[in-house]
């Protein structure tokens, strides 16, 4: 996760670069980016993304709802992290917008998917009464927990 104070288009082209570079490194099966209608956005953004197999798509012109996961994600990352961290520089903003990113995509179940992390999928349900683990203590004295 790149920043900067002031982001012109050869920093946009190059932030997004390193994320294609990422996106490959990991393995992600990402297939669509979604971007706003920035000026800073230049046309050789299309062809970065279309080598790396990224489709992507333009928010609708003055529809703020479109834009909803990237506000919310920003609102958490506000609430959760910026408001409670005193950043002493650019390169400790870097290190704790990564370590949030890893915190929300690997550990912090949200509520939209059935309390499953974005980098896990859920669990089937389990829908034979048998497979539901018992406890030990349960098993012992007959009782159920």
């Amino acid at each position: 996760m790149g920043t900067t104070t002031h982001p012109t288009a050869p920093w946009v082209t190059q932030d997004i670069r390193n994320l294609a570079m990422d996106l490959k490194d990991t393995g992600t099966s990402a297939t669509c980016l979604i971007l706003d209608r920035d000026a800073k956005l230049p046309v050789l953004l299309d062809q970065i993304l279309y080598d790396a197999n990224l489709q992507t798509a333009l928010t609708g012109v003055r529809i703020p709802r479109m834009n909803a996961i990237i506000e919310c994600w920003g609102q958490a990352c506000s609430h959760e992290l910026l408001d409670r961290t005193l950043i002493w520089n650019e390169h400790h903003l870097s290190h704790a917008l990564r370590q949030f990113e890893l915190h929300h995509n690997a550990n912090r179940p949200p509520r939209a998917m059935n309390q499953a992390t974005p980098l896990r999928a859920a669990p089937e349900p389990i829908t034979d009464p048998g497979q539901i683990p018992v406890s030990t203590y349960a098993a012992e004295t007959g009782s159920a927990e």
